[in-house]
């Protein structure tokens, strides 16, 4: 797993240098659209790595997950209510959406949990999932409306490290 932290930290350095390329006028270097950039990205990692377990290795599973992220991201509706020290988010979705909200949110509360502090619930319903943020600092209330589900769905620098877990067949959650 070490060698996966330190390849990871390279990526994220070289992600870097290519933002400053484009900032100085380079071209875009992104690999084709997003899903598809972030399955490279992986595969380049693996690939790399000489103590890769190639029998483990499960892209489909990686794919199927960046499926989920990207139904959240473009399909789920949300309403926001604020009672006190909490923000709830209802989540909401037609098909396959509903089962990606519940899978992604309930993956994710773990760690926005360790990462913030905050106490988060999970409660799945029947269209999508109810999560909400409890904080008694007035100013993570004020946060967490304004980042939204979907803004606290990012928190973390967790992804490429649990896209790789996913791609070599470990359950990160």
């Amino acid at each position: 797993m070490k060698s996966y932290l330190i390849t990871a930290a390279c990526i994220i350095a070289t992600s870097t240098a290519a933002a400053q390329h484009m900032h100085e006028g380079g071209g875009a270097l992104e690999t084709g659209q997003s899903q598809f950039a972030a399955i490279a990205e992986i595969v380049a990692l693996l690939r790399e790595d000489p103590l890769t377990d190639w029998s483990r290795v499960k892209i489909d599973t990686l794919r199927e997950h960046l499926i989920d992220m990207d139904n959240v991201t473009t399909r789920t509706s949300v309403k926001t209510m604020i009672a006190g020290e909490t923000v709830s988010f209802i989540v909401t979705g037609d098909g396959e959406t509903v089962l990606s909200a519940q899978r992604m949110a309930t993956a994710h509360a773990p760690m926005l949990e360790t990462e913030t502090g905050w106490q988060v619930d999970i409660q799945q319903i029947a269209d999508g999932v109810q999560m909400s943020v409890t904080s008694s600092d007035k100013d993570a209330v004020s946060q967490i409306t304004g980042l939204g589900f979907h803004g606290l769905m990012t928190i973390g620098a967790h992804h490429q490290q649990h896209h790789t877990m996913i791609a070599l067949g470990h359950d990160p959650h």
